[in-house]
């Protein structure tokens, strides 16, 4: 009886730290692929602040935002 107990105790730990690897894995993936972030939503934030970007702007701020994220 205690041997059993023990048997799903176990699993259920192996399984929760499986499954956290499996998901924090596919999350960093999808965000590669999906960035949050782009130069159109930075473009769009420095309008609505009343400052019209160029292009140099926009790539300085994702430079920076690259170098946040590492």
């Amino acid at each position: 009886m205690l041997h059993d107990v023990l048997l799903v105790l176990i699993g259920l730990i192996i399984g929760a730290v499986i499954g956290f690897f499996l998901s924090r894995l596919f999350m960093k993936k999808y965000l590669q692929k999906n960035p949050p972030i782009n130069e159109t939503v930075i473009s769009n934030l420095m309008t609505s602040m009343g400052r019209k970007p160029n292009s140099k702007q926009i790539k300085q701020v994702m430079a920076q935002m690259n170098r946040m994220n590492k």
